[in-house]
């Protein structure tokens, strides 16, 4: 029987369908070239743009498609070494890879980003569906070391402010000697105060006595 371009050039096999399509799919992937490029580490790698590329013909034309699952996520604030908070996001995702005839094969992966706005969870995803492809289908490159596009120098963690600090904080607030931003800023941040910012807020409230 004669086929045109557009159906899925599969070959029937004992067995579900997605196993023969993702080995058409593995047979005729090519190489992706790292030419994407690191500019403050200085490194190339392959970004997803052209993982994308290279797959969505393929997995069209053997009929795979995938959808995805958040199976877990943890987020963090963490400053760069400019001082900026920047917002770090760890995603647990899995991809399920579906045939025509329904059935499916699942991957799990993690995805890592970081981003000082609302990207950080976008990145995270990108790095996660960027993995599993690439390893569903042991896409041919010189070097699997394959880095985010974009890292950060990160200062170290900083240290949680002290019972004392603390206690002397509401001292000053109790005793009214806060002014109004102040008490804001102690009853939002309470928990999350470091030594240095207690040191600094209680050197101005000695200074304003």
């Amino acid at each position: 029987m004669s086929r045109t371009l557009d159906e899925p050039e599969i070959e029937t096999e004992a067995g579900p369908l997605i196993y023969a399509a993702m080995n058409a799919i593995l047979s005729d992937v090519r190489a992706i070239g790292k030419d994407s490029r690191n500019q403050a580490q200085g490194f190339d790698f392959r970004g997803i743009d052209a993982v994308y590329n290279a797959l969505h013909g393929l997995m069209a034309k053997h009929g795979v498609f995938t959808t995805s699952e958040i199976l877990d996520i943890s987020r963090t604030e963490r400053i760069s070494k400019a001082g900026a908070t920047l917002l770090y996001t760890c995603l647990t995702m899995q991809y399920t890879f579906h045939a025509l005839d329904g059935s499916s094969v699942a991957t799990t992966v993690l995805g890592e980003g970081m981003d000082s706005g609302d990207k950080a969870s976008n990145k995270a995803m990108a790095v996660a569906h960027k993995y599993a492809l690439l390893q569903a289908f042991m896409v041919p490159t010189e070097d699997m070391v394959d880095p985010d596009s974009e890292t950060y120098e990160l200062q170290a963690t900083p240290e949680i402010a002290t019972a004392e600090q603390i206690i002397a904080l509401h001292d000053y607030r109790d005793a009214g000697q806060m002014t109004e931003g102040q008490v804001a800023w102690l009853s939002a941040a309470e928990n999350k105060i470091t030594k240095d910012q207690a040191d600094y807020v209680l050197s101005k409230l000695r200074e304003a006595k």
